[in-house]
Order: C-alpha cells, then structure tokens, then sequence
C-alpha cells in the first residue's frame, strides 16, 4: 500500500506539472542548469567590462536575513549600500536568530527581500541558503521533509531525488537559486556534536547514491547543489563553528572513505562543493592550513586528483575554526589575510567574511600588489557569472509573488515528506509489554501486554528550549487520542525544580513517553557527559531516574539523534525518527499507535546499542515481522 501510495502522489506531481512548473522568474526548471551560447557570451562580456573592485565584489558573499523591511528605512538602506559599495555577488539568505530560536519569516517576506535586492543591483545576485531540511528550515511555509539522518534510514534514492525536486521548486519560488545540500559527511563518529543527523548516515555506498539523487533532483528543477563539507567532517568530535577539527586517517583511508561521496556528486554534477576548516593531516601536513585555505587540498586534490571544475566555495569565515589560526592578527588585518589566504588556495566565493570591508580590500591589496594574479580572480568571477547565466539570471532576475500560494506547500508535496518520515521509524527495542498504545476517548490506555488501561499516561519532552516548537505537534496528536495524558515540557533550565513532580507522576503512570529532541546547534558544540550531541546534565539525569524508576514502562522516542541511547543502555523501548520536524512528531504518535507499519533500519551504529541495519519490524496495529533489533 505504501508503494503504491508513493507513485500514486509521484503520477499526480508530474500531471498537475510540479516537476517543470516553476515561477515566472525561476527559468526553465524543466530544463534543469546549463549554460547556453548566449549565456556564455553575456558572462564573457560582463566580465571585460569589470573593474578589478567589482569582480572581487563578486566574490563575497554576504547574509541578507530576511523579515519585513521598509524600502526606505536604515536596515534595509544600509544593506541596499553595502552590497553597492562592496559590488557583492552574493547573498545567503537566511533569517533572524534569538538566542537559540530561530526568528522563521514567511515566503512572501523571503522574495519581497531577494526581489528588492535584485532591483537595487546592477548586476543579477545569486541567493543561496542553508535549505537542509527544505525551505521550512528558515520559512515558515513549505514542505517539511526530516532531517538527512531519517533519508538514510528508508535507504530510498527515489525519496532523495523528490526531496531536492521539491526543495529546488520551493526555494526558486522565493527567490534562492542554491542550496548549500546535499552534506556529503560521513557520520562515522558517534560523538560528532555538529554534523550527526544532517548526514545520511555511515555507509559510504549508500551516501554516495543518496547524494547523487538528490543532486540529480534538485538540478533538474533549476537549483544549485553544494555537497559539504569537503575534505569530510563526518569522523570529528568538534564543532568548526568554535574551534579547529581534524579529519584524521590515512590517505587510503580518506580516498576510500571521507573522499567517495564528494566524487559520486562530482559525477553527478554538483554545482559547487564547499570546503571546510579542517585540517587533514593526510593531504596537508601544515597544522596552520585549515581545509579552506590549503592549495593542496582544494588545487591539487579537489581540483587535480578529483578534477571538479565547478564552484569552489568557503565554510563561513566568521566560524571560529578559521578565525583562531589568524587570532594573533589585529582584527582588521587577520580578516583581510584569512580571505587572501582563501582565493590563494583556490576558493572562488568567500562565504560570511568576519570582517566585510577588511576582507574585501585584502583581496583588491593583494591583486594589485601582484601576490594574487588578475586573472586568478577572473577565473572565479567567470564561474559565477556563467552560474548566474545557467540559472537565466541574465535574462529574469525577480519572482512572482502571486504564485507562492500555489507552488510553496502544496498538499501532494507534504504527503511524499510525510510517507518519508513514516518509512524511516525504525524500532530498536521492544520489550513486548508497551506497544502499541491503544487511543480511548476517555483517556484510557492500553498496552502492548493488553493489561486493561486507566487515565494514566504520562509524556516527558526534552527539549533545548521549552520555549520552542519542539514537542508541540506531538503534544497535540497525542492528547487528541489520550485527552486525560499528563505533558511535562523539560529543558535543562527546569528540569532539576520539575523533576519531584516528573518522578512522582512516572511512579504512578502507566506508561511514560519520553520524546528526546536533540539536533545539531551551530555553536553549541559538545555538551553533556558523552562529549558529543548528548542530553545536558539535569535533562540527562532525569531520564536516568525515570528509567531507573520506569524502564520496563517508559518508551523513548530519539526525535533527533539516535546516538542518544548510548548513554542510556538500559533503555527498553526505542524508537529513532532522527528528525525534530513536525513530519517525524506525526509518525512518532502514529508508531507508537500502531497506525503504521515501521520498517526503518539503522543507517548508523549506535554503541552499546545496536548495529547499522538493525531494526524491528512491525505491520499495521504492530503485528511483529522479521527484523533485527538490539545486538548489544
């Protein structure tokens, strides 16, 4: 049923058009990237014209956050002047953060601003984003797909092309013509505190096919593809954002490893890769040359060992693993040599610069001093420029508003997401006396033992902030089916003065349901004991003491990363839908009620746990199929 369900909804997208159909604006998505004669010409040509000041603009790119702006008002006059002054090429679209909130806008406030850039530029811009996840991951409208992690544990190529058509649709509707995916990563290290579910998973065949799917989809439709984060930063445990990691292992092993998934995109035809600051002891021996800004990694591995041809582009260069190696540096004079240092080693866009005006007059300096040659920098420039012209930015640069109601969100494409995040629940434990949970319109429940049920259900969510949107739609859905449920919202800031209260209403429940909200943060780093992406302290202690107190009754939901279950062996109900979004909240009440069949593997090892490719499988209403579970 669910195979057929999926080319039912795949014959409908392709009948209503959703494949080629594509704003006004957006090129021929149909018709996927390509430059033709003509755009050739127009990039050769625009580049005769420039001045040194205005390739080296082209270069930069910058964030532009979206929200609502007055044309005429000082935030957006300002942005407006320094994309003039600067001749940026580039803006990567993003939104607000608060904290550790992200501040979402909505699709028409994401093109209002791309469009009023585009109008205020001499030339046309190219908008990427951080579109992991699909256009929701920074808008508040659009199709939710889950996290990677959640692709790798359906083992579906089929789901990765829809996911890159779909988001490729979505993020032309608004403006964004690239998208800073697939992440090429393999996730071999547990304790990986900043990567983890955002990659497919471990097995490098596979994160080679998904990656190429994906690829293919997305360009098909009209967007640019970046596989990250070249050389591999799957096998660290430290997070770029804050300090240096190092991509460890011999040459043979990387080549055979960390290196395969970037070559499947490059067959595939990645738009560009994105380099990462890490060293890599094995193709650069220099501890001082980060990834980014090492001519051997990028000029003779990369380009000459690998020969990608296309678009060479910078990790954030505000990220703290690159800034340390220049902290030594007067601020302004540490910007303009870390982004000198980048286009030397062969970088063609310099992403996020920590200092926007000392970067850019380093790299002119730098030109006219003779340290950089002219026309490496042409070389860069024309590669963009032929990118703008593969994506008909040359000819129309603005988006219609008017179709955002029809091709954002539309009702097919959340279907496929959903049957998505279905597919990649994956049982780990079962001890056979909880699931599946029975709804009852009085608020009763009833067990997988069948012992007859009270009122008594009990949900404890951990989240990072419970002021957040984590929990919400679970909460919901499960009080929808167990009006009488008890929810406890727990973050590290309440959970030691709530855990009396949590404890006590554990002892007299008769089954608790733990959903434990753990994703990648950038900047937050390792945290917990396990020095990876664990639970804080007081959240992971309380989970200790409702397992100690409810083990054989408590079941846990890993709406992120699965690894999580490491630090808790005695766990003895587990499920993995590696995934805070809302698609994976759906499935996970819909699981744990028997409502659909799971048959999700492990695309990861979980220590002390179980195996890649472990899983339980049960049918409708959890009648138990083959599979295997927990080996550890």
């Amino acid at each position: 049923m669910r195979r057929v369900l999926f080319f039912f909804l795949l014959a409908l997208l392709v009948v209503k058009g959703a494949f080629g159909q594509a704003p006004a604006s957006a090129g021929e998505h149909g018709q996927g990237i390509g430059v033709d004669q003509e755009g050739e010409q127009w990039a050769l040509n625009t580049l005769k014209k420039m001045s040194l000041e205005e390739k080296v603009g082209q270069m930069f790119m910058i964030w532009a956050r979206s929200a609502f702006l007055n044309v005429n008002g000082p935030e957006y006059q300002q942005l407006r002047d320094t994309m003039r002054r600067f001749h940026i090429g580039a803006f990567g679209a993003t939104v607000p953060w608060d904290g550790s909130l992200l501040r979402k806008s909505s699709p028409y406030e994401m093109a209002a601003l791309t469009n009023q850039l585009q109008r205020d530029s001499e030339l046309p811009l190219i908008f990427a984003a951080d579109f992991e996840r699909g256009v929701p991951m920074r808008l508040s409208g659009g199709t939710v797909f889950p996290h990677a992690m959640a692709f790798g544990a359906t083992h579906s190529k089929d789901f990765a092309f829809l996911f890159g058509r779909i988001t490729a649709i979505e993020a032309r509707a608004v403006g964004v013509h690239w998208n800073f995916f697939p992440v090429a990563d393999i996730n071999s290290n547990p304790l990986n505190p900043i990567i983890n579910t955002r990659s497919f998973g471990e097995d490098v065949a596979e994160i080679s096919e998904l990656v190429a799917a994906y690829i293919a989809g997305a360009r098909g439709t009209g967007m640019l593809t970046t596989a990250k984060h070249f050389p591999g930063h799957g096998d660290t445990q430290t997070d770029t954002h804050l300090a240096v990691a190092s991509v460890n292992g011999d040459a043979k092993h990387l080549n055979e490893v960390e290196l395969a998934p970037f070559r499947a995109a490059i067959a595939a035809g990645v738009d560009s890769i994105m380099v990462a600051h890490v060293t890599a002891p094995a193709l650069d021996a220099d501890s001082k040359r980060v990834a980014s800004i090492s001519p051997r990694i990028i000029q003779e591995v990369l380009q000459g060992q690998m020969e990608f041809r296309g678009l060479v582009v910078t990790d954030a260069m505000d990220m703290g693993a690159l800034t340390s190696l220049f902290a030594k540096l007067p601020p302004a004079s540490a910007a303009a040599r870390a982004a000198v240092e980048a286009v030397k080693a062969g970088e063609d866009m310099i992403v996020a610069p920590a200092d926007l005006e000392n970067s850019y007059r380093g790299v002119v300096q730098a030109v006219r001093s003779g340290e950089i040659a002219e026309s490496r920098i042409d070389d860069s420039v024309l590669k963009i420029l032929r990118a703008k012209a593969g994506l008909k930015l040359h000819k129309s640069r603005l988006v219609d508003l008017n179709a955002l109601a029809e091709v954002v969100g539309r009702p097919e494409n959340q279907a496929i997401a959903q049957q998505i995040a279905d597919a990649a629940v994956t049982l780990v434990r079962d001890n056979g006396r909880v699931l599946p949970l029975k709804s009852s319109a009085s608020g009763g429940v009833t067990g997988g033992n069948g012992a007859a049920g009270g009122d008594d259900v009990v949900a404890v969510i951990f989240t990072d902030d419970a002021r957040g949107d984590s929990g919400r739609v679970l909460d919901r859905l499960l009080r929808a089916r167990l009006p009488s449920a008890t929810v406890y919202y727990v973050d590290e800031a309440s959970a030691a003065w709530l855990a009396s209260d949590v404890l006590d209403a554990v002892r007299q429940a008769r089954v608790v349901i733990a959903p434990v909200y753990i994703v990648p943060v950038p900047g937050r780093g390792a945290r917990g004991t396990g020095g990876g992406l664990d639970m804080e302290q007081s959240t992971g202690d309380l989970l200790k003491a409702i397992l100690a107190v409810a083990g054989a009754k408590t079941v846990v939901l890993a709406m992120g990363s699965p690894y999580m279950a490491s630090s808790y062996p005695e766990v003895q109900n587990y499920l993995c839908l590696y995934s805070t979004a809302t698609v994976s909240e759906i499935s996970a009440v819909k699981a744990i009620f028997g409502e659909i069949a799971v048959r999700g593997t492990l695309p990861v090892t979980l220590p002390r746990i179980a195996s890649r490719g472990a899983g339980l499988r049960r049918g409708l209403g959890w009648k138990a199929e083959s599979g295997v579970g927990s080996n550890r």
